[in-house]
Parts: structure tokens; C-alpha cells; sequence
């Protein structure tokens, strides 16, 4: 998998019990939260898309599969 070459920040809100379970949930797979959080955000693209993503591609709005 390719990496990109530009970052961006992206800022959440989430209730601290579910953050603490969830970086330990990383911790034990030796993965960092933003780890998890960037394959989490490519398979919905993937998955919205219907097809890998590459960086740089931007979605054509007709042919963007409707979520389920």
C-alpha cells in the first residue's frame, strides 16, 4: 500500500471511555490510533467507491455508490 505524501488533521469528539478502549484495542494489535483511523477511512472509501482508491483520486460524483 502506497503511503500519501501530504498529511491533513482531522479533529473528532468521542466519549473518553470508548477513546481509552480503543487505544488499547491499538496498543494490543501494535498499532497507533491514527493507524487504525486511516485504514477505517480508505475501506470506506474503497467500499463507497466500489474500487481501490489510489491518492490523488478524486470520487465522480455519479458513480459513487449510495450507502446501504
Amino acid at each position: 500500500m502506497s503511503r500519501e505524501t501530504r498529511t491533513a488533521r482531522l479533529t473528532i469528539l468521542i466519549d473518553p471511555d470508548k477513546k481509552a478502549v480503543f487505544e488499547e484495542l491499538c496498543r494490543l494489535d501494535d498499532l497507533t490510533p491514527s493507524q487504525v483511523v486511516r485504514r477505517l477511512i480508505r475501506s470506506h472509501i474503497e467500499q463507497r467507491l466500489g474500487h481501490p482508491w489510489k491518492p490523488g483520486q478524486k470520487p465522480e460524483r455519479s458513480r459513487a455508490r449510495k450507502p446501504r
